[in-house]
């Protein structure tokens, strides 16, 4: 039995969470793709709070997060998601259109895996999500779950 993949998009702009849906399936890259649209849904995924309180447990292979939204920017997730031991070893791309120099080594510091921007034209987006989905999704090997200590 296979394990299900699960990707979690954060992203805001419903036209390119559209693209990105598209590309992941057209190359069969997750099983499941949930979208948080933005910030604050992103943690409450991760944490099974609001919305997401009745999603399958697990953690995703990867999060593809965009940096610009609202509530809550990409940063900030970033940094909250670095700081807790359950989740710092998460895989986590900043997918964006950002090519602030500020962003882009502000991700690096607070331990981003991989940064990407997205391509405006569909054909290379296409290209851009396959070739991050194939790696994190596919190819790349998670680390076990952190132990939690026994009551």
């Amino acid at each position: 039995m296979s394990t299900i993949k699960r990707i979690l998009l954060a992203e805001d702009n419903t036209r390119d969470a559209e693209l990105t849906l598209a590309a992941l399936e057209q190359f069969h890259l997750a099983n499941v793709v949930d979208v948080a649209r933005d910030g604050v849904e992103a943690l409450d995924y991760l944490y099974c709070r609001g919305k997401f309180a009745a999603r399958p447990p697990g953690l995703p292979a990867v999060v593809l997060l965009d940096i610009k939204m609202p509530r809550l920017n990409g940063l900030e997730v970033l940094r909250q998601i670095k700081a807790d031991p359950q989740f710092k070893a998460l895989p986590v791309v900043m997918f964006t259109s950002s090519r602030e120099e500020p962003d882009l080594t502000g991700c690096y510091a607070l331990g981003v895996n991989a940064y990407v921007v997205k391509p405006v034209d569909f054909p290379p987006f296409a290209a851009a999500v396959k070739q991050v989905g194939a790696f994190w999704a596919i190819l790349n090997e998670l680390p076990p779950p952190p132990k939690t200590p026994q009551t």
